[in-house]
């Protein structure tokens, strides 16, 4: 029987976190072709974006040119990006059966607002709690790497040119504590997470995420 045989099964929520140049949206795509493979209706988004108004939210937050965005109002404009995205395209397709693969979601925020901006977990957990009416992934997939890698593969995808986002220009110090951010977070929930070594082999990494997700389907 196919892994999305019926219209009114509830599709799986996937998310993959982790720091500034892991490889996530390699993974991303490889794993809905795996999904796909099975017999599955898929779609992938990303955040902040996946809506018309969330990519407009994403400009602003993460393209430079827009002058200084304090910590809590950058902390918001994430959760009202999250909040059309829950609303418009994720509990929509989840709902109709359909597997939704999305690069970050909430742990993002709780690491990179609530840690690196010391906005504190607790807080930033409350605001996401009302943008998501409470939605959390099925799986989490955390490709773990060093910031320094981090910032290597980005400037040799660009050739050679650090050509950083707002928050991809931070030092690195502050994407350590991402790091250190995202790690918690999977220590405190171990049946909801999988963190692989985003150092490994494009393949390796891909072979540890199915064989994760195989046993949750």
């Amino acid at each position: 029987m196919s892994i999305d045989s019926t219209a009114s099964q509830r599709g799986l929520f996937i998310v993959f976190e982790g720091g500034d140049g892991a490889g996530k949206s390699t993974q991303v795509a490889m794993t809905r072709q795996w999904l796909e493979n099975r017999g599955a209706r898929v779609a992938t988004t990303r955040e902040p974006g996946g809506t018309q108004i969330g990519e407009k939210l994403r400009s602003l937050v993460l393209e430079h040119g827009h002058g200084d965005i304090d910590s809590r109002t950058e902390a918001l404009i994430y959760a009202a990006a999250r909040a059309a995205h829950v609303q418009q395209l994720i509990a929509p397709k989840l709902a109709e059966g359909t597997h939704v693969i999305c690069d970050r979601f909430v742990d993002s925020s709780l690491a990179y607002q609530g840690m690196g901006r010391s906005l504190g977990f607790s807080a930033v957990s409350a605001i996401n709690d009302f943008a998501t009416t409470g939605l959390k992934p099925d799986a989490t997939i955390i490709l773990d790497i060093s910031a320094a890698d981090g910032r290597a593969r980005r400037i040799a995808a660009s050739g050679g040119v650090e050509d950083s986002d707002r928050l991809e220009a931070e030092p690195d110090d502050f994407h350590e504590r991402i790091r250190g951010a995202f790690l918690e977070l999977a220590a405190k929930d171990p049946r909801r997470y999988l963190v692989v070594d985003a150092t490994g082999s494009v393949e390796q990494l891909q072979q540890e995420i199915t064989t994760h997700l195989a046993g949750l389907l």
